[in-house]
């Protein structure tokens, strides 16, 4: 706070020191502040009685010396920021209460908390207009002319205080989110720099806008008649639940973007007491018509939200069912939020299914596709686009393959247990040998992905089977007594030159 001395007379008083309250802004005398509102100001009906005074200023002073209310001490103890001043105002000529209501009001709540206050009384109110911090501000230069001038000294080197306290809560908020963008920018940077690297993890990091993009497009009906309509995957699911009802029986089951409702609906039919579908798409809507016509809804529970967003209804959950997978088995990025309700909801003993999952790689010879996904950039109509390779090239390709394609024995370079592993061995490199089983040009990798469900215990599970010619998916019969489900989907196939 600026420090200040006593006034002494000698024969005369000095002149009242100026003080800087820090602001280059407000270094305007507040007498010339009044002085400026008096000649500028249009004339103001009290807010008391009917008398029409010619400025801000004198309104203050008639309402103090008539009244004995005191506006800017009103600001003061309440604490108004702009809204609560015009909220009073409008508060006092609304009500037309009386001054000496205003004395004994309560700490709070006030009376003119609600929003209605807000609408002005009078149109164009030079009351509305004024800046509270100026009257508090200014006090001293609206009291009556033979005020202390000590007492008003103090006056405004506490409003300077009280405004240096505020500049510096403002600086601090401001070096805090100053500090924050930028973190936020030097992620952005190491992003892009990965990003050029080529070394982005398989679970992509989905921001807020891509969050909206991806469950918006689940919102689609087409993409949920193709997901119903690819029997081999639909029936595993039905299978190994219709199979295993001892696994369901009396549990409460969490399925996790649950679409139509299907896997839901599965569980319930295999005994499952209760059921929480979750799914942040608007097809959830649909779901819920889907339940009540199939009479599920006493055992069904439909939540719409990410399930990272909401609180289920109960405290844990014995099983969680999910179809996340897709292309390259990591690539839409859904694994992370069944680990998440996975860490959060499953109780000691539960499982997460499918459980087992595995990423395959075998080696293709495809001239013919070969030619017309590179070559083809040779001669496009007569023109050289060689160039479009380099974009062409890195780009995966979804597709059914030909048996008599693969040219090598597919190896296993990634297995994930859905009930123990964690987000950061979602990103990984692996090393890989393929044995050839044809001699050919190799034009590219073909990646497959599979997930297994066991019931209790686990027998070594199968690897490496071929892919359907048809439907690019197999469901393979297992040992009789572990019951695997053992999906093989679509794969993705890289090309190269």
């Amino acid at each position: 706070m600026a420090e200040y001395t006593e006034p002494h007379v000698d024969g005369a008083t000095e002149e009242m020191p100026e003080l800087s309250d820090g602001d280059d802004d407000d270094d305007v005398d507040d007498e010339e502040q009044w002085q400026w509102m008096e000649e500028d100001s249009q004339p103001v009906t009290c807010l008391f009685c009917d008398r029409l005074l010619s400025s801000v200023k004198a309104t203050l002073q008639h309402c103090t010396a008539e009244h004995q209310v005191n506006l800017v001490d009103l600001i003061r103890k309440y604490n108004l920021d702009d809204y609560g001043y015009i909220k009073m105002i409008n508060f006092i000529r609304s009500t037309k209460c009386k001054a000496s209501s205003l004395s004994r009001l309560p700490d709070a709540p006030l009376p003119w908390e609600s929003e209605d206050f807000l609408q002005p009384v009078l149109q164009d109110d030079p009351l509305l207009q004024t800046d509270p911090e100026e009257l508090c501000g200014s006090e001293g230069s609206c009291l009556a002319s033979g005020a202390d001038p000590h007492n008003a000294l103090v006056h405004r080197a506490q409003a300077a205080e009280e405004r240096a306290r505020s500049s510096e809560e403002a600086l601090a908020r401001a070096m805090d989110d100053l500090h924050k963008l930028k973190v936020l920018a030097q992620g952005l940077v190491l992003n892009a720099e990965t990003s050029r690297s080529g070394t982005l993890g398989g679970v992509a990091e989905l921001r807020e806008d891509e969050d909206e993009a991806y469950f918006s497009s689940y919102g689609h009906y087409s993409i949920h008649e193709e997901m119903l309509k690819d029997k081999v995957r639909t029936e595993s699911y039905r299978d190994f639940m219709y199979s295993n009802p001892e696994v369901f029986r009396d549990k409460v089951v969490l399925d996790v973007g649950c679409g139509t409702g299907i896997l839901s609906m599965f569980a319930a039919q295999a005994g499952a007491k209760k059921v929480i579908a979750v799914d942040q798409s608007e097809i959830i809507y649909q779901a819920m018509d889907i339940v009540r016509s199939n009479q599920l809804e006493d055992k069904i529970t439909l939540i719409k939200g990410r399930i990272e967003d909401i609180k289920l209804p109960v405290e844990k959950v014995d099983i969680i069912i999910s179809e996340w997978m897709g292309y390259f088995l990591l690539f839409e990025s859904m694994l992370d939020s069944v680990l998440y309700a996975r860490d959060l909801y499953l109780a000691d003993g539960g499982s997460v299914y499918p459980d087992l999952c595995n990423i395959s790689l075998a080696a293709v010879g495809d001239v013919q596709k070969h030619q017309d996904r590179i070559a083809f950039w040779d001669d496009v109509y007569g023109f050289n686009m060689a160039c479009m390779k380099k974009a062409v090239v890195p780009e995966a390709v979804v597709e059914v393959l030909k048996a008599d394609t693969l040219i090598s024995e597919p190896t296993v370079i990634q297995t994930i247990d859905c009930n123990r592993v964690c987000l950061s061995e979602l990103e990984f490199s692996s090393d890989f040998h393929l044995k050839i089983t044809n001699t050919t040009d190799c034009t590219g990798k073909s990646f497959r992905e599979r997930s297994l469900c066991a019931k209790t215990r686990r027998i070594h599970a199968r690897c490496g089977l071929p892919l359907n010619s048809e439907t690019g998916s197999r469901l393979t019969a297992s040992n009789k007594d572990s019951h695997h489900m053992v999906l093989a989907t679509s794969s993705w196939k890289e090309l190269i030159p």
